[in-house]
């Protein structure tokens, strides 16, 4: 029930059809616009307290004093309304959307010999302008393309037949260098000069094979007439723009006039591609982002975005390609979800931009702030691994052995995303005997964590265990001996198939192979790998150093290591000299060695 009656009484009279609703504050500056296929039930939903909603949108709703509606014919009608009254108002909690006037534009100037160049600043002068161009890169090679095939004139002399005929103007260095054929002094003729003006506004608007084939007819035409000076002038033109067709067309050119619009989005910002197709070419591609403000659908955001860049770039196509189904009546449009075919590679070619853009944006954004980087990150974890809280310390354990020999475990830690190495832990097996990694694993986690417990350390926020369900089983045994069930989150990991494993859940999770959280809990785990192979090859090594030479009182490790290397057994060291013996180790220690040798050789001869 709406408890305001003055809002009950206008939503009781909104009419059951399309519009645009506008909400007002006490001071009546408008705080929200929307559209809706019914104004009744759309702006009732919004006013019924509803649990769902999020903060934002009770925020809203606390603040509504007054609601008026414009209605419409069709929700298509209300979608325009609503982008146009979206950018003129601004409200607080709307998606914001702004006209920008700062993408550059190829103009083709309302005047006799037309000019042709790139501006910013739209004048109504009867000129005609394409675009805006998004790609600088795009503009400037189409540009160049138009320059290298067409002499036009880059001068602004005022060039009418009565100032040419009258001999005002002279010839200028453009003309001497080619690049011009001079129209100024009457050289190039108005009819000759407008249909290369009628050309390159084929171009601009992507039509370019239309352009190649009366071309062709009209090489043909000169070739017929043994003109063949212009008939290789034409051919040359007719090269370029295969060329540059060639490098723009990415389907089927029977696919004609078609936009594509695809969207990506996380909680804060939603970003959205279109790319214009003629003829099969992309004429026009352009990503915007939008912040989102109530936790707006993907669709909303969708046909929000698309609608304010059908405006910029000028599109008047009727089909329209999207990745999900849109829920809107519009016999203007027809919006479609390919499934396989030319119009799927348009739709997997957008939805790569947009990932791509979406990507560079958010490291732009890490490396402005950092801190919003490892927030992102700690938000995304709780949400994949479905945690209580953002898992800031992460400790993570692996075990390591030889058919049972030399079992050791270690421990690694990461503290804010990154390697905390002074807090690396190993552990030797004390208590298990042969090959049993489930009893080693529950060894260590007891022992840890008595520790921690015992000097009043802080727990883990996640505690990562190298294995599947077994190695989780027996590493949770001594959570519950512990007592630390549900005051830590424990979770496994198996190398395979990077399964991720939970408490009493026999299915396992599989996070995205492409996301962080997995990165993050696999560099962790690899780090425990590495850190306890280290160690193991250590103890290894150090356990099978024992031969003959360790047994020898006054000689270690250190020593009988020198020996071996050197001497290469220990068969070698027993026939070696005195002085050999001693240039390695030293004198006092040949002493030991050399004596120890001679007098088991004596004792073997008697």
């Amino acid at each position: 029930m709406i408890k305001n009656e003055y809002l009950n009484g206008i939503v009781k009279n909104l009419p059951d059809k399309p519009g645009v609703y506008q909400y007002f504050d006490a001071d009546g500056i408008i705080i929200y616009i929307g559209k809706a296929k019914s104004l009744k039930k759309r702006v009732t939903s919004y006013l019924i307290k509803d649990k769902q909603q999020n903060n934002k949108t009770r925020s809203l709703v606390r603040q509504i004093c007054d609601i008026k509606t414009i209605l419409v014919e069709t929700e298509f009608d209300a979608l325009l309304l609503e982008n146009n009254l979206i950018k003129k108002y601004q409200p607080k909690y709307n998606v914001l959307l702004k006209d920008d006037k700062t993408y550059p534009c190829i103009v083709v100037k309302n005047e006799d010999f037309p000019r042709v160049f790139a501006t910013r600043q739209i004048v109504k002068d009867g000129s005609t302008y394409f675009g805006p161009y998004a790609s600088i890169k795009m503009m400037h090679t189409l540009l160049d393309l138009i320059k290298s095939n067409y002499k036009l004139r880059t001068c602004n002399l005022h060039l009418t037949e009565k100032h040419i005929n009258a001999g005002k103007f002279k010839v200028c260095l453009e003309y001497h260098i080619g690049n011009c054929n001079a129209p100024c002094v009457g050289k190039q003729s108005k009819d000759d000069y407008d249909k290369n003006i009628a050309e390159i506004k084929q171009i601009l608007k992507g039509n370019i094979q239309g352009i190649i084939k009366k071309l062709k007819e009209r090489m043909q035409q000169y070739a017929v007439a043994f003109e063949f000076e212009k008939a290789q002038q034409i051919k040359l033109k007719i090269s370029a723009l295969e060329n540059y067709q060639s490098k723009s067309v990415v389907v089927n050119s029977a696919i004609n006039n078609v936009d594509v619009v695809t969207i990506s989005s996380n909680e804060n910002f939603a970003y959205i591609n279109y790319l214009k197709v003629v003829n099969g070419a992309v004429v026009q591609g352009h990503t915007m982002e939008l912040k989102k403000k109530l936790n707006e659908s993907n669709q909303d955001l969708l046909l929000m975005g698309f609608m304010e860049l059908r405006t910029l770039f000028g599109s008047t196509s009727n089909e329209v390609i999207v990745p999900f189904p849109i829920d809107l009546a519009a016999h203007e449009i027809r919006f479609i979800v390919p499934q396989r075919g030319d119009k799927r590679k348009l739709l997997d070619l957008s939805l790569r931009n947009v990932e791509f853009y979406k990507k560079d944006r958010q490291k732009q954004m890490d490396l402005i702030d950092p801190e919003r980087h490892t927030k992102r990150i700690f938000t995304q974890m709780v949400k994949d691994l479905r945690l209580n809280t953002e898992p800031r310390h992460i400790e993570c354990f692996d075990n390591s052995n030889i058919q049972g020999a030399f079992p050791v475990a270690a421990m690694t830690v990461f503290k804010n995303l990154k390697p905390s190495k002074k807090d690396y832990r190993h552990f030797n097996i004390k208590t298990v005997e042969g090959p049993n990694d489930f009893a080693s694993m529950e060894e260590i986690i007891y022992r840890r964590y008595k520790r921690l417990l015992e000097e009043q350390q802080p727990l883990p926020d996640l505690i990562v265990i190298d294995g599947g369900k077994g190695q989780l089983s027996a590493a949770l045994n001594s959570i519950e001996k512990l007592e630390l069930r549900g005051k830590v989150a424990i979770i496994g990991i198996a190398k395979k198939l990077e399964e991720i494993y939970y408490p009493g859940d026999s299915v396992p999770l599989y996070l995205d192979k492409k996301g962080e959280t997995l990165k993050i809990i696999q560099h962790i785990r690899d780090e425990a790998h590495r850190f306890g192979i280290t160690h193991h090859r250590n103890k290894r090594s150090k356990e099978t150093i024992k031969t003959e030479l360790t047994n020898i009182n006054g000689i270690g490790h250190t020593t009988a290591t020198a020996l071996l290397a050197h001497f290469k057994s220990v068969k070698k060291i027993a026939s070696s000299s005195f002085a050999e013996l001693e240039a390695v180790i030293g004198e006092k220690k040949s002493v030991i060695v050399f004596e120890y040798f001679n007098k088991v050789s004596s004792n073997t001869s008697n």
